[in-house]
């Protein structure tokens, strides 16, 4: 609100110093006949008070005018210093900037992720992202949670998630994936709504917390849908009902660029000479020390240990099991 009042001062001195040259200039320029380039030379010299000779010798009534705009000037420009340092001060003014700046980045942005909210569940996908170094923008509206992003200098856009107009300096428009993890599953659908009315072409993973939720955020377009407490309590009943595979799958993980033993290759950003050939053909077991441990298909269906003979297909996807060392060997061939 305080914002807003000084933003609303400021214009206001804006607007009445443009004012106060209106005036000086038509006043010469209608009143007293001087031209145009004379009307103006005369209002600057008398606004600013610098002190240069007039154009000619003023009448009495051009005194009485040039008086009176003295005095106005006087009064508008300080209350425009005055409105300027309040807004200064504020800290206002360094926040549209930072706005500004941020917002500058964010447009050149291209397939980034966009992580609306930044709760428990939007931290996490952050640190997930960022031991990826995937460009991340998060959409907060809470301010104390704003400052953290930015100490950790995050990009960030501060708004509701359910606006079309956040969404929009988040740019969906451009975004790959927008992940949806706020406490509202109310919320969650509209973002999910709203975003894929923006941009159809955007993977979205939404946080939902009742299993009534689940499919009609996948009617709205979600991609994904994840239910971390129903997650939670599978996985306490796996760890009774299977505790060794399980504690080996813990062990795996995917957290980063030196620390990953998963690892998907998109078949599309395969060498050409490799497509429609068959698993056996990519010899990764040799080259890098990976296994394969599933494929999926252009229609999304999955197959857990394919054979080797399986053919690689266009808009498939393998996935890869190896040692942190032997992943990092299959990025750098793949």
């Amino acid at each position: 609100m305080i914002r807003i009042v000084l933003r609303s001062r400021l214009y206001k001195a804006v607007f009445f110093t443009g004012l106060t040259f209106s005036i000086g200039i038509m006043g010469y320029f209608l009143l007293f006949g001087y031209s145009f380039v004379d009307a103006f030379y005369m209002t600057v010299i008398t606004v600013t008070t610098v002190g240069f000779g007039e154009v000619h010798p003023f009448t009495s009534e051009e005194k009485v005018f040039t008086i009176f705009l003295i005095l106005s000037s006087l009064f508008t420009f300080g209350y425009a210093v005055s409105s300027f340092s309040e807004y200064l001060i504020s800290g206002d003014f360094f926040h549209q900037l930072k706005i500004k700046r941020v917002q500058k980045q964010i447009e050149l942005l291209d397939g980034h992720i966009i992580v609306c909210g930044f709760g428990r569940n939007g931290k996490q996908a952050l640190a997930k992202l960022k031991s990826y170094k995937r460009n991340v923008v998060v959409i907060e509206k809470n301010k104390e949670l704003i400052k953290l992003l930015d100490e950790s200098k995050v990009l960030n856009v501060e708004g509701d998630a359910t606006s079309d107009d956040t969404l929009l300096k988040a740019g969906i428009n451009k975004a790959k994936f927008l992940i949806t993890a706020l406490p509202s599953d109310a919320d969650n659908l509209f973002v999910v709504l709203t975003a894929n009315q923006l941009n159809n072409q955007c993977k979205i993973i939404s946080r939902a917390s009742k299993e009534t939720t689940y499919n009609k955020l996948k009617i709205a377009g979600a991609s994904n849908v994840i239910m971390p407490d129903k997650l939670g309590g599978d996985h306490m009943a796996s760890l009774v009902v299977t505790p060794d595979v399980i504690e080996f799958v813990d062990r795996l993980t995917i957290d980063g660029d030196t620390s990953a033993n998963l690892e998907d290759i998109d078949i599309d950003g395969l060498p050409k000479e490799y497509l429609n050939k068959t698993i056996l053909d990519l010899d990764l077991r040799r080259k890098t020390g990976c296994t394969v441990i599933g494929y999926k298909t252009a229609d999304n269906e999955y197959i857990i240990n394919p054979e080797s003979s399986l053919k690689l297909e266009a808009g498939g996807n393998l996935i890869v099991l190896g040692r942190p060392e032997q992943i990092i060997k299959l990025r750098e061939l793949f």
